[in-house]
């Protein structure tokens, strides 16, 4: 798969630099958090792919049959063609670290790729995920460093489903913070100060 098989925005960082890979929710497009991520990781190079799936008119990563119901033979199909994505977008810009950010269906696609491919992603940030089935238990010893961030009162994205993700994510070894806000499914201010936080000590390793 090319490095070009999405439609996306892309800007180089420095040589040997991270690369910081943003997925958008339903409706968004690679525009969404471009600018944000390029402040989040100085010198990282940025890669903001827009999902190659419609509904209704609205970009989407995966196809779904209902609210929360997953299309899951699609799902598998997005996250082998995201995967190459990110990997051949790592290797064409020799990125040293990979990391990703993504909210609601952005986070959903992040999450998959980080359960099916572990190792691929050193560090993810998942707004407000939702993973609606067990997924398999991982085999491979890779670890990965992940911030979830969610509201108690989301419809979208219940806390037993959150709290679920972030379990089975630290099951497998993975190194997990959980950041709650007390409202639904908007992105919250304490959100966006535990993400800088969190990826700061990324931002070091591109100067």
């Amino acid at each position: 798969m090319s490095f070009d098989s999405y439609e996306h925005r892309a800007r180089p960082g420095a040589p040997g630099a991270p690369i910081l890979f943003t997925f958008h929710g339903t409706g968004g497009d690679e525009n969404q958090f471009f600018d944000f991520a390029s402040r989040l990781v100085p010198g990282a190079t940025i890669i903001s792919p827009r999902g190659d799936v419609a509904e209704h008119g609205a970009a989407r990563f995966f196809r779904r049959k209902a609210e929360g119901v997953y299309d899951l033979d699609d799902l598998a199909r997005a996250t082998k063609r995201m995967s190459e994505f990110v990997e051949a977008n790592r290797d064409r810009y020799e990125s040293s670290t990979v990391l990703g950010l993504g909210f609601s269906n952005g986070a959903n696609i992040l999450a998959n790729v980080m359960i099916e491919r572990p190792g691929l992603f050193e560090a993810g940030v998942l707004m407000h995920p939702l993973i609606p089935f067990t997924p398999s238990a991982r085999t491979t010893g890779e670890k990965a460093h992940v911030l979830i961030t969610a509201g108690e009162r989301d419809p979208i994205c219940p806390v037993p489903q959150t709290q679920a993700l972030a379990d089975y994510l630290r099951a497998a070894g993975d190194e997990v913070t959980l950041e709650w806000h007390a409202s639904g499914h908007e992105i919250r201010p304490n959100e966006i100060e535990a993400i800088k936080t969190f990826l700061a000590p990324y931002g070091a390793r591109g100067e």
